[in-house]
């Protein structure tokens, strides 16, 4: 009688320690063939790799696993991953997932599961206003902040009248109307916009209307290749001699591709920069030497970074336990994170990072000092200030 009871506490048990001995399992969802791929792609990858290997590499006696998938872009795709990975192959969390479109597909489909979803790539200002979640968090920018913040800054040193040239997609309108909001208030015009597809290779049509619309200054509300396109494709019209270019999502990725030369003197804001600290720069050697292009870390891939971390640590506090996303993210808000990237980060109850950010200028040729070399700090925003009210945001989880 006695074997027999032991033999049905340990059939009980097994289960339980079969759980705990699972993998948690991290899904890195980008692009990791297309326009953005040097720009998140296999970069972030490799930052949610460290961050784990830096945590220890297990988490409350589970391994942890990092995996990628490439969304091309596509909306279908990305949600088509996200799905599986959530329904068969046990994946706790997904991370980065830039694209606007597909960023708030898989906010809801980790609300819909109860995962967690930390956005780093992401841009739109949705996934901590209207369409938060208790299962989101939103890392590293958002388009309100860089498009109020730059836009503000532009019209401050004399660019009074506004066309933008748009990505068109979520991501792209969100960046646009921020930064019509910015200019209007700081008393400026805009004087029309266009939009064009992800991953154009022709933007003539589209700078000879700019060039028509008799403004003084085009926002490039867009990101990754399709700004450094824009930009160089400015440039050889002529555009660049009578226009400012404003690109609110301006990275060292975008300067390396077009030259400083071309650069020189655009303003961006960040959260991140790998030359900022000694941190930062121990930081950025390690990404480099791991990165099959020996390339330094932006913004967003140091966001997959420290979002790892606070996950996990997260996790850690629970125990290991991870299968109530709800839980996690609540644990993620409770107080804030610390890593030697970003420093102290409090989650808002929005799901809302909040950490200060840099207004950044590119050097000229001759201010930099080598590889990778290319921005020097004009200021520094503080967190109240960078981004959004969060009464403003109308988020359903913030108590009126």
């Amino acid at each position: 009688m006695m074997k027999s009871l032991y033999l049905l506490a340990a059939l009980l048990i097994a289960p339980g320690i079969a759980a705990a001995a699972e993998p948690l399992k991290l899904g890195v969802l980008n692009d990791l063939s297309g326009v953005y791929a040097d720009y998140q792609g296999r970069g972030s990858v490799i930052a949610a790799e460290m961050a784990a290997e830096d945590f220890g590499g297990s988490v409350g006696g589970r391994k942890i696993e990092v995996i990628a998938g490439d969304h091309q872009n596509k909306p279908d795709i990305g949600l088509a991953i996200a799905r599986r990975w959530f329904d068969t192959e046990r994946v706790d969390a997904v991370l980065d997932v830039p694209n606007s479109a597909i960023a708030l597909a898989v906010a809801g489909l980790a609300r819909e599961k109860n995962k967690v979803f930390i956005g780093s790539g992401a841009g739109t200002a949705l996934l901590t206003g209207e369409k938060c979640s208790p299962n989101t968090i939103h890392w590293t920018f958002d388009t309100w902040e860089v498009g109020h913040a730059l836009g503000r800054a532009v019209v401050g040193e004399g660019g009074k009248k506004w066309f933008f040239l748009t990505a068109d997609y979520t991501f792209g309108y969100d960046l646009e109307n921020s930064m019509t909001e910015a200019v209007h208030a700081a008393g400026g015009e805009v004087m029309g916009s266009v939009r064009h597809p992800l991953g154009t290779s022709d933007f003539s049509s589209y700078l000879l209307k700019a060039q028509d619309s008799g403004a003084d200054v085009l926002g490039l509300a867009n990101a990754g290749g399709d700004t450094a396109t824009a930009i160089k494709q400015a440039h050889e019209f002529g555009l660049t001699q009578r226009m400012k270019m404003a690109g609110p999502i301006v990275n060292i990725n975008i300067i390396e591709a077009i030259g400083l030369a071309n650069a020189q003197g655009l303003l961006a804001v960040t959260p991140f920069y790998w030359d900022m600290t000694p941190e930062t720069r121990a930081f950025a050697k390690r990404f480099s030497e791991r990165h099959p292009q020996h390339i330094m870390p932006n913004d967003m891939q140091a966001g997959v970074y420290a979002a790892t971390l606070a996950y996990l640590k997260a996790v850690a506090a629970l125990n290991g336990e991870s299968v109530d996303g709800r839980a996690v993210v609540a644990e993620m808000k409770k107080k804030p994170s610390q890593d030697k990237l970003f420093g102290e980060s409090v989650i808002r109850a929005d799901g809302r990072v909040m950490h200060p950010v840099y207004l950044m200028a590119a050097k000229t040729p001759a201010e930099s000092h080598g590889n990778w070399d290319f921005f020097k700090l004009v200021a520094t925003v503080p967190a109240d200030q960078a981004f959004r009210p969060l009464a403003d945001g109308h988020c359903p989880l913030v108590q009126p």
